[in-house]
């Protein structure tokens, strides 16, 4: 069985349970990739849409409309504001930025895409991934990393929320 496969099977019976025990499953997934015909790293994140308008709510102590007839700009531009504070990647020490492109709902999904520019070769990365972490205890930012074809996949918690990746 293929991690993904077997990452799919451990998503779907914990969805199935926690529907059971009336528990939400607190998940959002990461992907991140480095594309070196193009010197950048892609990264593209899902994450529930009620869980991210409810953070976007509280941090800003505004109503947001993400995926609704009535969004607006502001609501996209606080939706990059929030993801820029949470989601920082540093090579060598140093932090590059970040860049959001875009944003797309799919049906309760909203689907987020970035860039890191500049980037020639990796040897020494740490991600910082803290989305809605403030919000659940429970939450969970998978993240899916392809470095020259090496695959590895790690979970961000509350008390676990950077990850600094060697790569030989």
């Amino acid at each position: 069985m293929s991690k993904k496969s077997l990452l799919f099977c451990v998503l779907f019976l914990a969805f199935v349970f926690s529907s059971f025990s009336g528990h939400k499953f607190y998940v959002s997934i990461y992907k991140v990739d480095f594309v070196p015909e193009k010197k950048r790293i892609e990264i593209t994140a899902r994450i529930f849409l009620d869980d991210m308008t409810l953070a976007l709510e509280k941090e800003y102590k505004t109503k947001i409309h993400l995926g609704e007839k009535t969004e607006t700009p502001q609501d996209v531009t606080l939706l990059q504001k929030y993801m820029n504070k949470r989601l920082r990647v540093f090579m060598d020490n140093a932090e590059k930025p970040v860049l959001f492109l875009s944003k797309e709902i799919e049906d309760n999904v909203v689907i987020m895409y970035f860039k890191v520019n500049d980037i020639a070769k990796i040897k020494n990365i740490t991600i910082h991934n803290n989305a809605l972490l403030e919000l659940y205890p429970d939450q969970q930012n998978i993240m899916q990393t392809n470095f020259y074809n090496k695959k590895k996949n790690y979970i961000f918690t509350d008390d676990y929320f950077q990850e600094s990746i060697l790569i030989p």
